[in-house]
């Protein structure tokens, strides 16, 4: 796979205009053989066509900071692009695409018959009796419906950014021990009433999957079990060598925020979810779980089993992924300042796209995906 590195190129600021445009137009200067070698020969898209279409995304300043971006059809890299002083060795942080490897453990814990999707989540402090939280299931938290009062960022006339519940859980009072911060919230709303995006849901679940493997409370216990679970369950099958998941000082693995992975290995597992839990014909993760991971939630249709889907939300909440310009069946693990690895199924196709946008001003960029993706023909 060749790659290049290419520097900001202020000439142009190209806009598609739906799938047709090139960088053939009058008046844009052809690039030349070397400025193309990081899209394969074999690309079924022309080169230039495919470039026309990536090409915003690091050159566009609508569409802020991208610093790595691939493109994997069939399988096979056929586009791999890094901004300066990043490249295929460089690990990114997840942020809430981590969210997404939570579903894919929690999984494997219930095919094993260790957890149960509707049975009340195992957590201490819920199980006294007449404590509400005792009927939230694993289900609900995997839909981001706990009912528990959680708040992912700053709201107008409410909490302050510093004052959210991912802040003071991850950086502040909550750091040192980030389950019991999470766990210890009062209820808002009824268990499967209400969605409620929440990194601290994601913790509660991490905590779960530590439970569940181990008895002691010791940190460096629960850490290194969770480790080995989540490499040799997870990382070691997909070839992920190069994916460091990150814990806190109590041995929680931080699954709502903070994985260091390169683009191929975040590349490599969203593969493993196109093929539905299964890598080079050995099936892994059961496929009926996968399902559960896309199949829309009660209370959001754009949101599964710890996945974003490709379908509108409701009216009120901001639209995620492109349920206008993609098939349906489009899903994605999705992190802040525009994470994001986008997969679909009916077109074979995986994309990875790494940087530093403003969460505000995610929507051309995200845009521009749906419009790479467009180009590839549905159900080859």
């Amino acid at each position: 796979m060749h790659k290049t590195k290419l520097a900001l190129i202020s000439a142009f600021a190209l806009v598609l205009s739906g799938c047709e445009a090139t960088n053939e137009s009058e008046g844009t200067p052809q690039k030349t053989a070397e400025e193309l070698a990081y899209i394969a020969d074999d690309s079924p898209i022309a080169k230039a066509r495919l470039d026309a279409a990536i090409a915003p995304l690091f050159e566009d300043p609508a569409m802020s900071e991208t610093r790595a971006f691939l493109v994997m059809y069939r399988g096979e890299i056929i586009a791999e692009r890094y901004s300066e002083g990043y490249d295929e060795d460089t690990r990114f942080i997840s942020w809430s695409m981590a969210k997404s490897f939570i579903g894919a453990l929690i999984g494997f814990l219930v095919a094993d018959g260790r957890l149960v999707l509707d049975d009340p989540a195992p957590v201490p402090a819920w199980q006294r009796p007449g404590d509400p939280r005792g009927g939230i299931t694993l289900r609900h938290l995997l839909h981001m419906s706990s009912g528990l009062d959680h708040s992912e960022v700053g709201e107008p006339d409410g909490k302050t950014l510093f004052e959210a519940d991912t802040n003071r859980m991850l950086f502040l009072d909550g750091a040192q021990d980030t389950a019991a911060y999470a766990e210890a919230r009062p209820m808002e709303a009824n268990p499967g009433e209400k969605f409620e995006y929440s990194t601290a849901t994601s913790i509660i679940l991490s905590d779960i999957i530590t439970r569940t493997l181990t008895n002691n409370s010791d940190p460096e216990v629960r850490r290194d079990v969770t480790s080995r679970f989540i490499r040799g369950r997870l990382l070691e099958p997909l070839g992920m060598d190069a994916t460091y998941p990150e814990f806190d000082p109590n041995g929680t693995f931080l699954g709502g925020s903070i994985i260091q992975a390169t683009a191929r290995d975040y590349g490599k597992f969203g593969e493993f979810l196109r093929h539905n839990g299964a890598r080079k014909g050995a099936q892994h993760l059961p496929v009926s779980w996968v399902r559960f991971m896309k199949t829309s939630s009660d209370n959001d249709p754009a949101y599964g089993g710890h996945l974003w889907l490709n379908k509108k939300r409701p009216e009120g909440r901001n639209q995620v992924l492109f349920p206008d310009n993609g098939p349906e069946t489009i899903f994605a693990a999705l992190g802040h300042l525009g994470q994001q690895i986008v997969v679909s199924p009916e077109q074979k196709l995986t994309v990875v796209r790494l940087g530093k946008t403003q969460d505000d001003v995610l929507a051309p960029m995200s845009a521009q995906i749906g419009r790479i993706m467009a180009l590839f023909p549905i159900g080859s």
